[in-house]
């Protein structure tokens, strides 16, 4: 049975997807009918992998290294996923790191790292994407956040502040681009079972199942498949808007997305 949404095709430009959410939701647009390339900072084999698994499904794909932390090597990515695919019409601002310490140990490179790579350059692929993008049929741009940046968490004041500020940036490039026809969207990941969650003890986890009233931690497929409806046909009326997929996290803490 066919997975190709309503709409859904053209090329794909997904960061860091080499691993992690990045890998699944690049595989997931494949299956839904897109050409996809495959940004990478470091794990070349594992994102040839991924490039081998789409090539698999029936679509063309291409690993593209880049650290998006260098504005340099962001403002080229794009053109080199168009020349390698052709026409991209669809950006997921995806990479992102963490270095997470007690905000009176972080250092200005804990600021700096963080803030370069999960802002400075998602802003800068998303405004030159958009510009290219401009008359191309069924453009669409989608970020990840997280509840962090609207709960916080301790010992990730940086990271919350840069995940913060992307929202903000996702509501106003949707005004911006609203014009020409692209659609720009936020997804906002809970608590999901990723390496970054592999670490919890049975005690830290059950904690944080306490917090979250569905009562488990969230699947990758789960982001993916939200993604996949942001960027087809279906979702052509929906921009601006910042989408928890949390289990009920923000909403039981006394946070909210509203700007």
């Amino acid at each position: 049975m066919s997975t190709t949404q309503p709409g859904a095709t053209g090329a794909a430009l997904v960061t860091g997807a080499s691993r992690g959410i990045g890998k699944v939701v690049a595989l997931r647009l494949a299956q839904s009918g897109f050409d996809v390339a495959v940004n990478y900072r470091k794990s070349e084999a594992e994102a040839e992998e991924v490039v081998g698994q789409i090539e698999s499904i029936g679509r063309r794909a291409v690993s593209l290294r880049a650290d998006i932390s260098d504005l340099g090597q962001a403002a080229e990515l794009y053109d080199r996923a168009s020349g390698a695919l052709g026409p991209v019409n669809v950006l997921i601002n995806n990479a992102g790191i963490t270095r997470d310490r007690l905000v009176i140990q972080m250092t200005s490179d804990d600021w700096d790292a963080i803030w370069s790579t999960d802002l400075a350059g998602p802003r800068l692929l998303l405004e030159q994407s958009a510009a290219v993008m401009n008359g191309i049929p069924n453009a669409r741009i989608v970020n990840l956040s997280s509840v962090v940046g609207s709960a916080g968490n301790a010992g990730q004041s940086n990271y919350a502040a840069a995940k913060s500020a992307l929202l903000g940036l996702t509501r106003d490039a949707a005004v911006r681009y609203a014009g020409q026809r692209t659609t720009v969207n936020c997804v906002v990941p809970g608590y999901f079972l990723t390496d970054a969650t592999s670490h919890l003890t049975d005690e830290q986890s059950d904690a944080w199942l306490r917090r979250i009233p569905l009562g488990r931690f969230g699947e990758v497929s789960e982001i993916a498949n939200l993604v996949v409806f942001l960027v087809s046909e279906s979702a052509s009326y929906i921009t601006g808007q910042c989408i928890a997929i949390d289990g009920g996290f923000l909403a039981a803490s006394g946070f909210g997305l509203a700007s």
